[in-house]
């Protein structure tokens, strides 16, 4: 297992490298800013109290307030918080947002619990970090296992220790309770937004590219929508019970069928010419587009040479490892990152936030309209920093990012502000003066 927050760090010291940025930036950038860990003790529907681990990690908050999901998981960790954390920390800087990164999980598996008692987890957690969230600090979002029901408890929660109404503490809402039109699916339409943008630049063409999905989550269902309107044919799709593929294409309705009344889209008709699959196989099949919309970790060093893809849409965060991505890299296929692939998520959720803060909402065309107006543009950003200084999108994106940071760290002065001109350099300099 490749370490997880050392492998997102080599990015950032990659990006410094080729900018050139103040030591103090890539300081103060290694480390969270903090990171808070603690039990949640939950009463259960038998009587008995439980206890969960829970983290929120808060990297970096030079250019805002906070900003990350909340993910339930039974494999939860704090390496990965905060490297989710970092990675979210890039994410608002490459889309120019007014936030920092953050990241909050629990551990636990949500399918073991019944909906009260995720309810109860949800508020304790509440309680337990409430003087680290909140609207103008660290506002939280959803994320794996988390949903918009489970963001109306947060603001819930959070609003009845404060004593009065607070929607902007959280984003990812339902609709009724100040949620945005349009944050349902803006992760797989941002992404969507910033593949036709690239479109062709990468090299895609032809009436019906192939695209290939892994992950049928929030992000990988609505991104197969999308692919599938855009005229795209989709020939296999996996989710955590497995994969199928159709190299005449699958039938998209069905598989949404399939996941929605069956449990898994692997319980598809197989009479089309589809068949069942490995999820590992699903990884090896040739494809003008591959789409990781799973969790992390999903590429790497043993799987990464036997891609066949001509390019990768990072749906999720950290599909790719740090090794998995030099190896590609080498092969030449083209990795849009999911620091500017999936930010589509955060911009509408800080669209969510902005709204929430004036108490004047928009329509679902004006939120879209924002969303692609920016994401393409700062795609834009990033292919012409790969172009003028040949290096990869995921380097890019990293300079674009780091470029932003650099300058609101700077902006607080560094050790040139604080160095007059012929001032002494050392110690003996300074006993010279004395």
């Amino acid at each position: 297992m490749e370490n997880m927050l050392g492998g997102a760090l080599s990015h950032l010291e990659d990006a410094a490298k080729i900018i050139g940025i103040q030591p103090e930036v890539t300081e103060k950038l290694r480390y969270p800013k903090e990171t808070l860990s603690c039990r949640l003790m939950v009463r259960m529907d038998d009587g008995s109290r439980r206890s969960f681990e829970a983290w929120r990690c808060r990297y970096d908050d030079t250019r805002g307030p906070t900003k990350g999901g909340i993910r339930f998981h039974p494999d939860a960790n704090a390496e990965e918080v905060a490297t989710l954390a970092f990675w979210m920390t890039f994410k608002c800087a490459v889309l120019g947002l007014p936030f920092g990164g953050a990241k909050c999980a629990i551990r636990v598996n949500p399918q073991e619990l019944s909906l009260g008692e995720i309810e109860r987890l949800t508020r304790a957690y509440v309680h337990a970090f409430a003087k680290m969230i909140g609207p103008d600090k660290d506002i939280p979002a959803p994320d794996v296992y988390t949903n918009a029901m489970i963001m109306s408890w947060i603001a819930d929660e959070y609003s009845s220790l404060l004593g009065y109404p607070c929607p902007a503490v959280v984003t990812g809402k339902p609709i009724p309770l100040g949620g945005s039109l349009g944050r349902e699916d803006a992760t797989a339409r941002g992404g969507m937004y910033v593949l036709e943008h690239l479109q062709k630049q990468l090299g895609i063409s032809g009436n019906q590219p192939t695209a290939i999905i892994q992950g049928f989550g929030n992000a990988g269902a609505n991104i197969l929508r999308l692919l599938s309107e855009g005229g795209w044919k989709i020939i296999a799709v996996s989710d955590s019970k497995g994969a199928v593929m159709n190299k005449n294409g699958l039938d998209v309705e069905a598989l949404i069928n399939a996941k929605q009344t069956r449990g898994s889209v692997t319980s598809i008709s197989l009479r089309d010419g589809s068949q069942r699959i490995s999820q590992d196989e699903i990884f090896c099949l040739s494809c003008d587009l591959l789409v990781p919309a799973a969790i992390e970790d999903q590429i790497d060093r043993d799987n990464a040479a036997s891609i066949r893809a001509k390019v990768i849409l990072e749906l999720a965060n950290g599909p790719v490892t740090a090794e998995a991505d030099r190896i590609l890299t080498e092969k030449g296929v083209a990795i849009i990152p999911d620091i500017l692939a999936n930010a589509g998520g955060v911009t509408v959720s800080y669209y969510e936030w902005v709204q929430n803060r004036q108490g004047y909402y928009w329509s679902l065309s004006v939120v879209r309209n924002k969303l692609k107006k920016l994401i393409t543009q700062e795609a834009q950003k990033v292919w012409d920093i790969a172009q003028n200084k040949n290096v990869s999108l995921r380097d890019a994106a990293y300079v674009l990012g780091l470029t932003r940071l650099s300058e609101a760290i700077e902006a607080h002065g560094t050790q040139a502000s604080f160095m007059p001109l012929n001032s002494p350099q050392t110690p003996a300099d300074l006993e010279k003066i004395a």
